[in-house]
């Protein structure tokens, strides 16, 4: 299959014909593994690089947690919170 590549903002990028994604079990959002082989790219579904929330948490640590994290307590609790109170 013959394709062009484009402009997309900073970068270049071509498209991924849909029997190609069917194929492959690829949807928008799945991770892929792009590398240089011999002159040739080659993009390969990334089944290894699954997230799930409490993985990602895990890697959470006091060196590594932002600092706007520690900004202090909210005010008022949101039980507390009149809902026809202005903000």
């Amino acid at each position: 299959m013959k394709t062009h590549v484009q402009k997309w903002g900073n970068s270049l990028a071509t498209r991924l014909p849909k029997s190609f994604a069917e194929e492959l079990d690829l949807a928008e959002g799945s991770p892929v593994d792009m590398t240089l082989e011999e002159g040739a790219i080659v993009l390969k579904p990334d089944r290894g690089r699954v997230w799930d929330l409490e993985t990602l948490l895990s890697g959470v640590t006091d060196e590594n947690i932002h600092p706007a994290w520690g900004a202090g307590k909210a005010s008022a609790p949101l039980d507390d919170v009149d809902p026809g109170d202005e903000p």
